[in-house]
């Protein structure tokens, strides 16, 4: 692959010291976690000890005080053995923003040490049985009663929803106001008539914990508002475009790791006499994956780099996040073919990488709803 320059010698040591956990830690377990669809929280606990989690958050708040590229390392290094169980990735560099940039500094004080230790396990709650992408169409809603909001509603495919301790949750505050009568409220696990339902099982990912959740009158106080009442539509924007990054980061390495497999595969499977990487189409198929993932670190590296500088605007976000997850269905099916039938059989990681692959086009936001952002700019005569 290219030479990458976003790093510095202390990441490159942090990298080796991630790999090593996941090796030991993770690639041995994963296919029993697979079976209970869930990761066990002590796992979270040794992220957190490993200084794994939430890197970028200073010390001041119970972080490490690293930077957001070593956040970017633990998502890279978990793509490099598959493991899609541990939501490390979704905790740090998703959830734990909103309450760092829109969060009380009381609130801050009580939830970030513990997310950064592993102790305490983040979630954000947006998506509804009747509302995915069109977040102003959320039904969830909140009710100022005196002191308190009063939240009722239910969320569903949330990541870490039955290990999360931490809930960021969009809600409704007006409802005739549209996108701006949404705000972000943080639920935790214990408060009175919170609830949680299915561990729902998906065609793939299967280690990941993704549930239901409910809201019957949770009781949340004014310290628990993610910023200014109204503003949450605002706040979700202004993360999306991290987050559509860090998806592209996680398929990037995903789909180098597919290669990987497939390489030496094909150099110890033999058909006609001859290992299957003498055969043209093997070869051709191989140089053209590597062709393409080259252009996609290129890529992916030049968004890192320019969302370091503050400078990743949304539609470029997500032509990442389009070009990135189709590479990757791309590139994984590519290698599937290349492993023949045992490609087929779930024991194979590129099987599991075939399917785990799939979501990647739908959360986040869809191809198509990226489609949309991106033409909006493109034919947006202040652009040009």
């Amino acid at each position: 692959m290219l030479p990458r320059t976003l790093f510095s010698a202390e990441h490159d040591a942090f990298r080796e010291q991630v790999r090593r956990f996941c090796e030991r830690e993770i690639v041995p377990y994963h296919e029993d976690w697979a079976a209970v669809h869930q990761v066990p929280r002590e796992l979270w606990r040794q992220a957190g000890a490993n200084g794994m989690l939430c890197c970028w958050i200073n010390e001041a708040l119970g972080g490490p005080g690293a930077d957001l590229l070593f956040d970017f390392i633990v998502s890279e290094e978990l793509g490099r053995v598959g493991a899609t169980g541990p939501g490390f990735p979704l905790h740090s560099v998703i959830v734990a923003p909103y309450i760092v940039r829109h969060g009380a500094d009381a609130l801050k004080q009580r939830l970030l040490p513990g997310m950064a230790d592993g102790s305490l396990i983040g979630a954000i709650a947006m998506t509804e049985p009747g509302a995915g992408s069109d977040v102003a169409a959320i039904g969830t809603r909140a009710e100022k009663q005196g002191s308190h909001w009063v939240m009722n509603g239910q969320k569903t495919f949330i990541t870490n929803g039955h290990h999360s301790d931490v809930i960021v949750v969009a809600c409704k505050t007006d409802r005739a106001a549209g996108a701006r009568g949404v705000s972000l409220m943080v639920v935790e696990a214990d408060m009175a008539g919170f609830s949680r339902g299915r561990n729902l099982h998906k065609i793939g990912q299967h280690a990941q914990d993704t549930a239901e959740l409910f809201f019957e009158n949770v009781r949340i106080p004014e310290s628990h508002v993610l910023g200014e009442i109204g503003g949450g539509f605002r706040y979700l924007m202004e993360g999306l475009a991290q987050e559509r990054l860090l998806v592209s980061v996680q398929c990037q390495a995903r789909a180098e790791a597919a290669l990987a497999w497939t390489r030496d595969y094909v150099r110890e499977r033999k058909a006609f006499g001859q290992a299957l990487s003498g055969f043209q189409n093997t070869r051709f198929g191989l140089a053209g994956i590597f062709a393409e993932l080259q252009a996609g670190r290129a890529y992916c590296d030049q968004l890192v780099a320019l969302h370091l500088a503050g400078r990743l605007d949304a539609a470029s976000a997500s032509a990442g996040k389009l070009w990135h997850t189709e590479m990757l269905g791309r590139v994984v099916d590519a290698c599937l073919q290349l492993h023949g039938g045992y490609g087929y059989m779930a024991e194979f990681p590129i099987a599991r990488a075939y399917v785990d692959a799939r979501i990647e086009r739908i959360y986040a936001g869809t191809s198509e709803i990226m489609k949309e952002i991106i033409a909006r700019h493109v034919l947006d005569e202040r652009t040009h």
